[in-house]
């Protein structure tokens, strides 16, 4: 009955997730439903606030930091003018000719310094718009560009990003944002070159039958040319200070600072390697932060009010991702998990990697969340992979990667708030636009792991 309740349970919060309401309510409520049909009805409340709450607390404690302070950049990063600065300097230098590789390339430079995916969207979608109409490429083929910059390579794979995806593995793993360096940059090249070929052999198709840009009134803007745009080079610099600043604190300036405190009781008796690679990004973020503000007083109108909505923009998502452990914590406190737990560590016997990926990807997808199916496989099974990992001779290196990259694939099925927001942002439909998210954010990313996964378990990490 315990093994009904769950998946009963996940059935309902993918239909009504994908239905649009929110995890917040859903992850709670169908939790104590799991509860209630597994007979332990009597202990709905303990389970919700000792172990629900317990789970919801203990990821916003450890990634509250990155989440406000990455909201908080991408915000003076879009106020400041410089997201907008980045994308319009790469569009112009490509030119037309290349207007496909321009946004992608746009896309991934600014998810790469730390902004995020909807900030992104924001940015680049009235440049791509304007572009695609001049050089009469189908308006429906936006949303699969932007999701090869903004959640693929750059949200998963590239060594020293600072996404939450990249983040959340490092305090099971001891590792940092450049964890498998080797095979995080081949990663990405399959991603970037996979998704480029698929997106321009739609272009083709689509000169082949005369689409044209098409008939589209919806969120269309037209772009104000006498705007002043930000230098190219100052703009660009705050992301060089996230990615450059990651790497150096983490490898070598936090390494020789005097860390034996963290072994008292009050800072939790933890090692440096458990924090270094979140100290890390906490450090690059703001630093960034204070760039952005110290050169933009005059062009940022209110900062007040753009520390205020980044603030405050954050919450959601941390919380949806947070209540979405919870909802894991619940589900793994379950004894029909133990069953479900052991035919997943049962996959592929001798070989961690292949169980994790799976188990990852899948609890994405059903949660329509990469940094949530991630963060409930870890909370969850986190302990067991590093056991796993030292018991097999695995480099936990190789299981942050893995576990990095597994989140990116079945988390942009059709119910993924970034893929409706997304579409929503660019006035198109699931119908028009969905088949190039799929393959660029679904088909290849999954391809791309399984190739990884080849990599790693012959040549291990490097």
């Amino acid at each position: 009955m315990s093994i009904f309740a769950i998946l009963l349970s996940l059935v309902l919060l993918i239909y009504f997730a994908y239905r649009g309401v929110s995890v917040l309510v859903l992850a709670p409520v169908l939790a104590m439903l799991a509860i209630i049909l597994s007979g332990q009805g009597t202990q709905a409340l303990g389970f919700y606030t000792q172990v629900f709450m317990d789970g919801v607390g203990g990821f916003t404690v450890k990634y509250f930091p990155l989440f406000i302070l990455g909201a908080i950049f991408g915000k003076l990063m879009e106020d400041s003018g410089y997201a907008h600065s980045i994308s319009h300097h790469i569009v112009n230098k490509l030119g037309h000719n290349h207007a496909l590789l321009a946004i992608v390339l746009a896309c991934s430079l600014l998810t790469y310094g730390g902004v995020s995916a909807f900030v992104v969207t924001f940015a680049i979608y009235p440049i791509a718009a304007a572009l695609f109409k001049q050089v009469n490429i189908p308006k429906r083929l936006i949303p699969g560009a932007i999701s090869i910059g903004a959640l693929t390579l750059t949200m998963t794979a590239l060594p020293g990003s600072p996404a939450i995806h990249n983040a959340i593995p490092m305090p099971y793993f001891q590792t940092d944002a450049f964890a498998a360096p080797g095979l995080g940059l081949i990663a990405s090249v399959i991603m970037l070159g996979g998704g480029m070929w698929w997106m321009n052999r739609q272009v083709r198709l689509a000169n082949i039958n005369n689409e044209g840009y098409g008939n589209h009134y919806l969120n269309e803007k037209e772009l104000d040319l006498n705007d002043k745009i930000p230098n190219f080079w100052l703009a660009l610099f705050p992301i060089i200070i996230v990615v450059a600043g990651n790497y150096f604190f983490s490898k070598l300036i936090i390494p020789i600072w005097n860390n034996s405190y963290l072994a008292d009781e009050q800072f939790g008796g933890v090692t440096l390697s458990s924090v270094i690679g979140i100290w890390s990004i906490i450090l690059s973020l703001a630093i960034a932060c204070l760039f952005v503000i110290i050169f933009n007083f005059k062009r940022i109108k209110n900062l007040a009010d753009s520390l205020n909505k980044g603030a405050t923009g954050s919450l959601l998502p941390i919380f949806n991702t947070a209540s979405e452990v919870g909802y894991g914590s619940v589900i793994a406190s379950l004894a029909g998990f133990a069953i479900i737990q052991h035919f997943f560590m049962g996959i592929a016997p001798g070989n961690p990697l292949i169980s994790e990926a799976i188990m990852i990807n899948i609890l994405a997808g059903i949660t329509g969340s990469a940094s949530g199916g991630l963060g409930i496989a870890l909370e969850v099974m986190g302990a067991n992979y590093m056991q796993l990992a030292q018991e097999y001779n695995i480099d936990p290196e190789l299981m942050h990667r893995i576990a990095s990259l597994a989140s990116g694939g079945l988390d942009s099925l059709p119910h993924n708030g970034a893929i409706i927001t997304m579409l929503t942002i660019c006035g198109l439909t699931h119908k028009e636009s969905y088949k190039d998210i799929f393959v660029t954010a679904v088909l290849i990313p999954i391809v791309t792991l399984i190739v990884i996964i080849m990599l790693g378990t012959v040549f291990g990490s490097f």
